[in-house]
């Protein structure tokens, strides 16, 4: 290994570890947030809360891979071809890899998208339980989306 392959691995976890601690602070200021303000009913509290705030998770952090969101992750990543419909694979563009790989993972996004979603519903919980059911109602119109066209394609005879 070279010292330059060297420097650049250091460089790499370091960044890696400035995201950690910028993740640290932002939920740190969420907890602040809502134990100075938030209702005292706004957790999730129930399976069902838990669940509206995973499929709202899910679907805001899916739009890490949409074609209408493109121009927020174009200063960081690179198109690598399309994905599944409406959606594009990306790749973090060299030196930019810590916010591209953020902005282009539905995965790394989701962390983030709960936090703030479970932060907001003890400060505002009837808004941010509407956005959800919004979110999560948009999630579940895409999976019927989705299988619909799959019956229309296997009636058709196509192949799946």
């Amino acid at each position: 290994m070279t010292e330059s392959t060297t420097t650049a691995r250091d460089d790499a976890e370091h960044l890696h570890l400035a995201a950690l601690a910028a993740f640290g602070l932002y939920a740190a200021a969420w907890a602040r947030a809502a134990e100075r303000h938030g209702s005292p009913d706004a957790a999730p509290g129930r399976a069902s809360g838990v669940l509206l705030t995973g499929a709202a998770t899910f679907r805001l952090s899916r739009l890490t891979k949409a074609k209408i969101t493109r121009p927020l992750r174009a200063p960081f990543t690179v198109v690598d071809g399309p994905g599944a419909p409406a959606e594009l694979n990306e790749t973090p563009k060299a030196g930019r890899r810590v916010v591209g790989s953020r902005l282009s993972c539905p995965f790394c996004l989701g962390v983030w998208v709960a936090t703030t979603l479970t932060g907001a519903r003890a400060l505002w919980p009837h808004a941010t339980r509407a956005a959800e059911r919004t979110l999560a109602a948009v999630a579940a119109a895409d999976a019927m989306q989705l299988a619909y066209a799959r019956l229309v394609r296997a009636a058709e005879g196509e192949p799946q």
